[in-house]
């Protein structure tokens, strides 16, 4: 650094509560949109649309779809990183199937969840970026260009959501896609405002 403050690195302890408090709140953010009829952008808006059009389980796809970016996350960011964003996909995966049994959320309004839900899911995934790790899939490859290309990881994912959402409606009515439009704003808020070049770096 450059004041010659000493660098205070995360110990393993550290990563492994933070990846668990990470990936609690993406859980419960998914399961929130999930019982309201609703999706997310990103890897797991993906998903979503998958399992509305199939009825897979919305676990199941997002662990699959995850699977071939883990090649871009060794090359591009490491080992360290790819095995605690392969846990973190794997917990969500799990949890966000569990989560119904552990949690009764029923008759939830659309724009509760959407602004609710995108909180949790950018502070969730905050937590992971800090402790250098994400969701996987799209959220690698904005990290990776936000650290190698100074993009900010909330812009790059915001372009990949439009697609996303554009998608969407041919599986959801309009105004479920829109109240998906405004759960993605709150989550790109709380990534562009709280990471970027200059600002917190977890090591």
């Amino acid at each position: 650094m450059s004041d010659g403050t000493p660098v205070l690195r995360h110990s393993g302890f550290e990563d492994g509560v933070a990846l668990g408090i990470g990936t609690v709140m993406v859980s419960l953010g998914l399961t929130l949109m999930q019982s309201a009829g609703i999706l997310t952008g990103g890897t797991a808006g993906i998903a979503f649309i998958l399992h509305y059009a199939t009825d897979v389980p919305l676990g199941v796809w997002f662990f699959l779809i995850n699977l071939p970016f883990y090649v871009l996350a060794w090359r591009g960011m490491g080992k360290a990183f790819t095995v605690k964003t392969f846990g973190a996909v794997a917990a969500v995966s799990v949890m966000s199937e569990a989560m119904p049994g552990w949690l009764s959320v029923s008759a939830t309004s659309p724009w509760f969840a959407a602004i609710v839900g995108g909180l949790l899911l950018g502070n969730g995934l905050l937590i992971l970026i800090r402790h250098r790790a994400s969701l996987g899939g799209l959220g690698v490859m904005a990290v990776y260009l936000q650290e190698r290309r100074g993009w900010r990881a909330g812009h790059v994912q915001m372009g990949a959501d439009v697609v996303i959402f554009a998608v969407a409606l041919l599986v959801l009515p309009a105004e479920a896609v829109a109240m998906s439009m405004l759960g993605s704003l709150a989550l790109n808020m709380v990534i562009s405002m709280n990471h970027r070049q200059g600002r917190y770096v977890g090591f």
